[in-house]
């Protein structure tokens, strides 16, 4: 799993590109549950938090650049 603090070192682009491979990843959970052939379902947690905390680190710094 990803601690946030990780996640607040990367840069912009970093963080894109790590959230595109989660959705697909997430993407291919969901395919993986429809079909009976999830092997760990606690994995669908697990990316679905770390998206949210990339989205949210992504707001927070979207707000700290429109304050400046």
């Amino acid at each position: 799993m990803t601690k946030i603090a990780d996640l607040k070192v990367k840069t912009d682009d970093q963080l894109s590109e790590q959230l595109g491979e989660l959705k697909r990843e997430q993407f291919n959970l969901r395919f993986q549950a429809a079909t009976n052939q999830l092997e760990k379902p606690s994995r669908m947690r697990e990316v679905r938090r770390a998206i949210a905390q990339i989205r949210t680190l992504q707001t927070e710094r979207s707000r700290a650049a429109e304050a400046k």
